[in-house]
């Protein structure tokens, strides 16, 4: 009987996907969890492996569509057999934004592949390819595992968190024997060549380049921009970054100014909280929870914003460590689709490159982004006697909707207080 494959829901707020590249072909053969397909989510491209083994007997989705969740992409089965049906018709979201309804309407998420305990709810919810895969292979009863996604949903760190808890218990009791990590999701790629720039010909547009224009744009369209500038001496945050880097690396982190600057931008987000805020129409909706994005550049292929959550309650340690992880896997294409949602504040260092300052895009919806300028030494003056100072400048891009240039300003100015008063 055929088997559908089904867009993932790769994230907790991930309601779509982008076809970016098929696999294999119709008539191919292919084994259960091989690769069948690429899909980029908010720049994040995942291999998604096939439900099961067999033949692929149609592909329904073409490379380059955006299709929800859930909508049906192809048919796996044997050689020869029929689709039912009306199944070769998929819900495809195209230029419009417009989705049309799914005509099968039996459209299912991959069924659990363990036995269910009698007397538990059967009804388990959408279970990812992944989630399945980790399953199958050691053995989990999903049913007693506890959903914590959106609605009851069973993730991959769900499943990878009752396996942890099995093996404590195992050592705890004494024992003997050893249980296997757990199988990782299939890794994205781990390098995306660049396009051949030639002059005087056109360089077609990646789905990760149309992203960036099409969330830019709508950012400039959405929010009335204003950018206020600030310069900070970092003579504090220098000498603190000397004392301590060498102790940081023997854990092998690697402690970057970025690590400084997001600790600061926290302090900020905690004395003025409007600025960890978005616009709606019933109101400004300010953020419980603050959770940082860091624009990360993936050189010709566009840039990607890594986000820290709860960073807040990270010490300067842990967010150096945060930072090194996410920087690395990100530019070895390596993310899972969640981290890079629900960021509340975003911050983009340009001076790697040797930016003085800029005026950022603000990362939507958010209400503010940070820029960072090239940290050099400058001639200033301090209690009125020349200085040479490693100094910055800071830069903060706003909603005028939400704030104005006197919260801005004081916001900044926070930042700036942190930073000079760094001990």
């Amino acid at each position: 009987m055929p088997i559908q494959v089904l867009m993932p829901q790769l994230g907790e707020s991930v309601i779509e996907g982008t076809v970016s590249k098929w696999l294999k072909d119709i008539g191919d053969e292919i084994k259960e969890f091989e690769p069948l397909l690429e899909v980029n989510t908010d720049k994040v491209d995942s291999e998604i492996p096939s439900p099961a083994e067999g033949t692929i007997l149609a592909i329904l989705v073409a490379e380059g569509t955006t299709v929800e969740a859930g909508t049906l992409l192809a048919w796996i089965g044997e050689e020869g057999d029929a689709i039912p049906e009306g199944g070769e018709i998929a819900s495809v979201k195209g230029k419009s934004g417009k989705s049309e309804p799914t005509p099968d309407a039996s459209v299912h998420a991959i069924p659990s592949p363990t036995i269910l305990r009698a007397g538990r709810n059967n009804n388990l919810g959408f279970i990812s390819p992944v989630v399945v895969k980790i399953s199958r292979e050691e053995g989990i009863d999903l049913t007693l595992v506890k959903g914590t996604g959106q609605g009851g949903r069973i993730t991959k760190k769900d499943v990878l968190t009752y396996l942890e808890l099995q093996r404590e218990s195992i050592q705890v009791g004494g024992i003997s024997g050893k249980i296997s990590s757990p199988s990782e999701s299939p890794p994205s790629r781990a390098s995306h060549p660049s396009p051949e720039i030639v002059p005087g010909k056109i360089l077609p547009h990646t789905i990760v380049r149309r992203s960036i224009a099409d969330h830019m744009v709508r950012s400039k369209q959405i929010s009335p921009h204003v950018t206020t500038v600030m310069e900070a001496d970092l003579k504090n945050v220098v000498a603190h970054r000397e004392k301590n880097k060498g102790v940081f690396s023997q854990d092998g982190v690697n402690l970057t100014f970025t690590a400084y600057f997001i600790s600061a931008a926290v302090a900020g987000l905690k004395k003025y909280p409007i600025v960890n805020s978005s616009w709606s129409d019933e109101g400004i909706l300010i953020k419980k929870d603050i959770n940082l994005g860091m624009a990360t550049s993936l050189a010709e292929e566009g840039l990607i914003v890594p986000v820290i959550k709860n960073a807040d309650r990270l010490s300067l340690f842990e967010l150096a460590k945060t930072i090194n992880d996410l920087a690395n896997r990100a530019r070895n294409h390596q993310l899972e689709p969640d981290e890079v949602q629900g960021g509340t504040f975003t911050i983009t260092n340009h001076g790697i490159s040797g930016s003085l300052f800029a005026s950022p895009i603000i990362n939507q919806p958010q209400a503010a982004i940070l820029g960072i300028g090239v940290i050099e030494k400058r001639v200033v003056v301090i209690d009125d006697a020349i200085a040479i100072r490693p100094m910055v400048y800071l830069s903060l891009t706003i909603d005028h909707r939400i704030l104005d240039g006197a919260i801005a300003d004081y916001f900044l100015g926070k930042v700036v207080e942190s930073l000079q008063n760094w001990a």
